[in-house]
């Protein structure tokens, strides 16, 4: 039963993200790169990847306890919502004074501290949003998650393309209006997933419980651990290119490493996919008591398949795949 209601879920979840996020990644995102220039967006790339590494910060595995939680216990999400929700508010405050008092340490100073600040209120609304979707999905509304995954994408690509491509507003397009767009469409997607939360829960009021906080920050440790070790591996790299190498040169080879970073992202975003169902899947069948392996296998056996695909057609293609996508790029 279980298995039936992952690959019909996984089948949309999957539809919908290739119908959206390709057209986002290489056509909006790609096409504001090739606006802005490699250095303007390897600027933004490397500010970015900075707000990630302390991203554990926004969410100290909170999201992922609380959707193995709610799907193993699905009457906590009244209980839980407002004393969690309060404590992201309160997560977020911090994270913004930290990423902040780090940074000018750091050495960012004028529009690398203006554009942080920005890109660090967007991760709070992402790690918000996030949240969000972990009750939802933790409900099994695996539908309603779906729709959720691409809504802010869809946004941005609505306000970017308007900007980018109509005449409708006299502006010179820089990287911090494609910040501003995904602010906007970041606020929008949270208040909708807000609303269906609210749905299930009642509601909403603030609840300041300070011992609640302790428990649930305990309780989401072992899970905080994973989100560190990975925001690390996987965004460490522009930080340290663009402060190694002086000046504009930073900048520009950290915008070359996000040309070709955008497409690892790409794959590893759908293969987080399945995480989104399967966490919850697996949480209410080992409470159940039921075998997971068949799930694990049928998993396993699509992610393998897609992996070698791609790695080998970007292999023998890595060329052609560059010289398509951006006006300028490296070939070593």
């Amino acid at each position: 039963m279980m298995q039936k209601k992952f690959v019909k879920n996984l089948a949309l979840l999957l539809f919908l993200n290739l119908l959206v996020k390709p057209f986002w990644i290489l056509g909006v995102d790609r096409k504001v790169q090739n606006i802005v220039g490699p250095e303007e967006y390897g600027f933004y790339s490397a500010i970015l990847s900075f707000s990630f590494l302390f991203y554990i910060l926004l969410d100290l595995g909170i999201t992922n306890f609380n959707n193995r939680n709610i799907a193993q216990n699905t009457q906590l999400l009244r209980k839980h919502f407002a004393g969690i929700g309060t404590l992201k508010l309160l997560l977020g405050v911090f994270y913004a004074v930290i990423i902040c008092l780090i940074a000018y340490a750091w050495g960012y100073r004028g529009r690398e501290l203006y554009l942080l600040a920005w890109v660090g209120f967007n991760q709070f609304l992402l790690s918000f949003i996030l949240y969000l979707r972990s009750n939802i999905s933790g409900l099994l509304l695996f539908k309603t998650d779906s729709f959720l995954s691409v809504l802010d994408r869809v946004l941005m690509i609505v306000i970017v393309g308007i900007l980018v491509w109509t005449s409708l507003f006299s502006i010179k397009f820089s990287i911090e209006w494609f910040v501003y767009s995904q602010t906007l469409a970041y606020a929008v997607t949270a208040i909708v997933a807000l609303i269906a939360v609210l749905n299930k829960s009642g509601r909403l009021h603030l609840n300041w419980n300070t011992t609640f906080f302790i428990v649930i920050i305990k309780k989401s440790l072992p899970f905080a651990l994973l989100v560190l070790l990975m925001s690390f591996y996987n965004r460490i790299d522009p930080v340290l290119i663009k402060k190694l190498l002086p000046g504009d040169v930073g900048d520009y080879q950290a915008g070359v490493y996000a040309q070709a970073f955008r497409l690892l992202d790409a794959g590893q975003n759908f293969a987080l996919l399945f995480s989104v169902l399967l966490l919850p899947i697996f949480s209410k069948m080992i409470k159940e008591g039921n075998p997971v392996n068949d799930i694990i296998k049928l998993s396993f056996s699509i992610l393998i398949s897609g992996a070698i695909i791609i790695a080998i057609t970007s292999g023998f293609f890595a060329s052609e795949i560059m010289n398509l996508m951006y006006h300028r790029f490296e070939t070593e």
